[in-house]
């Protein structure tokens, strides 16, 4: 569904995520959205490790360092920038993107 909006920028704290669950043409997926000061970062809510989701409660996507993104299943930890894995059992792997875009404040799913 292109457009499709998915919430408002400041219902997500900056530096925090929010969990979405996605039905489009590729059928339902289970996607995270991380906020960056103005910026909206989407990625599927899938390790890629074992697949696994990573949040360990629902919207609990960051580490305890305060910063990246992480796996709760074995606490891989991502940059939440750009999705790359700097630690854990899929070093140097990455999320798959999800494109959003932020129009006059609402986050909107763009794929």
């Amino acid at each position: 569904m292109r457009g499709r909006r998915l919430c408002r920028l400041a219902d997500i704290a900056d530096g925090e995520a929010k969990g979405f669950t996605l039905e489009d043409a590729e059928g339902s997926r289970d996607i995270l959205v991380y906020r960056d000061g103005e910026i909206a970062r989407g990625y599927v809510n899938s390790c890629p490790h074992v697949g696994s989701p990573l949040d360990w409660a629902p919207d609990r996507f960051i580490a305890p360092d305060g910063f990246h993104l992480m796996c709760a299943t074995h606490g891989a930890l991502f940059r939440p920038g750009d999705g790359y894995c700097v630690s854990g059992p899929c070093l140097g792997e990455s999320l798959v993107p999800v494109a959003l875009q932020v129009i006059e404040g609402e986050v909107v799913y763009d794929g």
